[in-house]
């Protein structure tokens, strides 16, 4: 039984050992390239051969920290454009509106046999093909830009409209207010407040003002932080963001109403007679006004290299027997992976993440709910707030795709959030630590509608929620991935070092408070925290020394150390945080299930309040248990036998039982779970998933599927080593490129069931 426990010293030793391994491959200080010689990948396009119906049948196109909708309807061309970080003043993510282009030749109407609707993964742009016109709309990489080209071969008029429905104030219902951060506390007369829309000429501007005042003000004011109030970081009061199309040739014309899917809009309409090719610019911005931005030629070039060299960082690819039922599913899972690559590519570079929620691509809500007849602009879980538990897994998979340039958006969001974190948590309690919670607002506090109703007496820092009291282990995932970005890419994270420190010391300080508020003892008789109360995920409350958050702090604790090391130093103190906290933490707690050892949620718990499987996450993310790791059959045994974890099984949205399966080396559940993960969603775009527990396109399901199918067919041991199709099924035969720590590049390849080629090669620091 003794050997079935992961001590800390072996975790440790184990987690130093990967970096060390890592380590011994150097990584080169230049931009990320790869060889012209190695080959170029190249993605299949996605084509469609007949208009849409409506918004749900909408293709995503996009680049930098701008997505757009794109779908023919009625001979219309239509997109929607969103871009990362349009918070209004309740903090919805706005949309920045709905564009419509009508040509009087009418080249993309139903009837016309020659349609086609592509998707160029290659240069990451739409191209709309009917009769003798074609439209090609592509987003800027490096600026929130764009592009509209249309040719005719022959003259036609033209008439280009830009719809809102926030030409006007929209008094906001309670169901709607899931869109924002009031949720079901929304104050009396919660509004939408209209834009500025201005039309003249060959242009158009359109900007959103948010009012000082917004739900930051009211959250403080909640939660009882009016005393900090002017020291916490405020990213909505006075924000001012919109955009400006250009259209040259273009004229406008006048404005109509009009109603789409169950909202009413005005569109500002734009005319151009005898056109036979045009250029339109779209340009947000985040401040006064536009920015400028390059021409289309300039942009189309770069942003076509960009997105090559996004190719090249790496692939999934298929072969085999078409006949064979396996083959064709591990076809399906390559190309959505691919798909769903591109979705989070569209982000790559904006200020605030990728939300998990739909990301920059929802559209009208009536179609992904019947009960939800709102704008464009609704989202269930709001706009600004951050479900972490559901957010981690759109940026874990972005290790082992080479794309952890794409993480930092998410990094420095908990970074801007470490002031606040941290004076709550003195505020609240009197000592240091960053506290982040569940369901956190872009602005660091807790939702204020999750925060629940405090009696007097009460706990001011709490969450008085039924499913994320006392939940606060979420920010180390984000502590771990930046680590991880350091070990697989070289990236510099030393101005991250206090976010993963204070967030380690939270733990150690709030126990130590929190046990001597109930006895004379801070720690208990071996000297280790005592984790209560604390949760295992949302699922079990009340918990004493859950297995997740134990894993979590053991795994961050141990990959700080490995780094420090490496840098020539562990000293933690100039963070008040001494040399003996790792000595504090508890061991992972094991229970017996029909005479086989488990890994256990915690030692004990009160109750169980949602469908998570914390006891699983020792396997992942923190790797404590797994394929070339101590302890396997425990775990083996937790994922098999325990009756929380098979009765909870399932691939919908942000579960996580395809990603165990693979990690288990339990194939047929990995293919399985990944299979019916990756199927096509309901809607017309195959990654498009359905709301799942959150909404669409379901953007956690999307990441977890990516994570599963990884983990399938790349893995390392705690010494570094590469385990290549360590969960991939016989018959089925699979090329992909991978990235593994030590910037290594994997590519290998798999035929008959057997490994036909593998190169390891060295990728250049980022």
């Amino acid at each position: 039984m003794k050997n079935l426990y992961l001590t800390l010293k072996n975790l440790r030793h184990n987690i130093i050992a990967t970096v060390l391994a890592a380590a011994a491959y150097p990584l080169l200080a230049a931009a990320t390239a790869v060889p012209a010689h190695a080959g170029d990948y190249v993605p299949q396009d996605y084509v469609w051969t007949s208009p849409s119906k409506n918004s749900s049948e909408s293709m995503p196109c996009g680049g930098h920290d701008v997505g757009m909708n794109v779908w023919v309807e009625d001979g219309d061309v239509i997109f929607y454009v969103a871009r990362s970080g349009m918070f209004d003043e309740n903090n919805t993510l706005l949309k920045a509106g709905r564009w419509r282009l009508s040509l009087a030749s009418e080249p993309f109407g139903e009837d016309n046999g020659e349609f086609t609707q592509t998707l160029r993964l290659a240069d990451g742009a739409v191209y709309i093909k009917g009769g003798d016109a074609e439209v090609r709309l592509w987003a800027d990489v490096f600026t929130s830009a764009v592009y509209m080209e249309i040719n005719s071969g022959s003259k036609t008029d033209a008439t280009l409209s830009y719809e809102s429905w926030r030409y006007k104030d929209r008094p906001l219902t309670k169901a709607e207010c899931q869109q924002c951060s009031y949720k079901w506390v929304l104050p009396k007369d919660c509004t939408t407040y209209a834009d500025s829309i201005r039309a003249g000429g060959s242009a158009l501007d359109f900007w959103h003002q948010n009012r000082s005042e917004t739900v930051f003000d009211f959250t403080v004011n909640r939660e009882r932080l009016d005393a900090i109030k002017d020291s916490l970081y405020n990213p909505l009061g006075g924000l001012r963001f919109g955009g400006r199309m250009t259209a040259p040739g273009f004229t406008f014309t006048g404005t109509a109403d009009g109603t789409y899917a169950s909202t009413d809009y005005r569109s500002w309409r734009f005319t151009y007679p005898g056109m036979r090719r045009a250029t339109v610019t779209i340009a947000l911005y985040t401040g006064d006004g536009p920015q400028q931005v390059p021409t289309a030629a300039v942009s189309r070039k770069r942003s076509a290299r960009w997105w090559h060299g996004y190719w090249q960082r790496s692939y999934v690819t298929i072969d085999g027997n078409e006949a064979s039922p396996e083959v064709r599913q591990a076809r399906t899972m390559a190309r959505n992976y691919e798909l769903f690559r591109y979705m989070l590519g569209c982000n790559a570079y904006g200020e605030w993440p990728s939300k998990f929620n739909g990301g920059l691509f929802t559209f009208d809500p009536v179609y992904a709910d019947p009960k939800s007849p709102f704008t464009p602009d609704y989202r269930k879980w709001g706009g600004g707030t951050m479900t972490a538990q559901n957010q981690r897994l759109v940026y874990w998979p972005m290790l082992k795709s080479g794309d952890t340039d794409m993480m930092l958006s998410q990094f420095d969001t908990y970074l801007r959030l470490l002031p606040t974190a941290a004076m709550r948590t003195r505020h609240y309690w009197g000592h240091g630590g960053a506290s982040f919670c569940e369901q956190l607002e872009n602005f660091g506090l807790p939702n204020p509608a999750e925060y629940g109703k405090h009696k007097p007496g009460d706990d001011p820092g709490m969450e008085r929620n039924a499913w994320l009291e006392y939940q606060w282990d979420t920010s180390l995932e984000f502590c771990s991935m930046i680590l991880q970005s350091h070990f697989y890419a070289g990236t510099d994270i030393t101005k991250y070092e206090p976010l993963i420190l204070e967030c380690l010391r939270f733990f150690d300080e709030h126990y130590q408070y929190l046990a001597r508020k109930r006895g004379v003892k801070p720690l208990d008789g071996d000297g280790r925290l005592i984790l209560y109360p604390s949760s295992g995920c949302e699922t079990y409350k009340m918990a004493y020394n859950p297995s997740s958050v134990i894993a979590a702090l053991r795994t961050v604790a141990a990959q700080f150390e490995a780094y420090k090391a490496a840098k020539g130093s562990s000293d933690f103190s100039a963070y008040a945080l001494d040399s003996t906290f790792t000595d504090r933490l508890p061991e992972i707690p094991l229970r017996t299930i029909g005479g086989d050892t488990c890994i256990a949620p915690a030692v004990v718990w009160a109750r169980i309040q949602n469908v998570e499987t914390p006891q699983l996450y020792p396997v992942f993310p923190w790797r404590m248990y797994g394929l070339g790791r101590p302890g396997l059959q425990t775990a083996r045994n937790t994922y098999l036998k325990d009756p929380h974890a098979v009765e909870m099984r399932t691939s919908k949205g942000w579960k996580q039982d395809n990603i165990w399966a693979a990690c288990l080396g339990l194939t047929d559940d990995a293919m399985r779970l990944n299979g019916e993960k990756f199927a096509d969603g309901p809607y017309r775009f195959p990654a498009f998933w359905d709301p799942g527990y959150d909404w669409a396109p379901d953007c956690n399901r999307g990441g977890s599927a990516m994570i599963g199918l990884q983990e399938m067919l790349l893995q390392e041991s705690p010494d570094g080593s590469l385990m290549l199709f360590p969960a991939w099924p016989e018959g089925v035969d699979a090329t992909f490129r991978l990235h593994a720590t030590g910037g290594r590049t994997v590519n290998a390849s798999i035929k008959n069931g057997k490994i036909t080629s593998k190169t390891t090669t060295l990728r250049v620091r980022q």
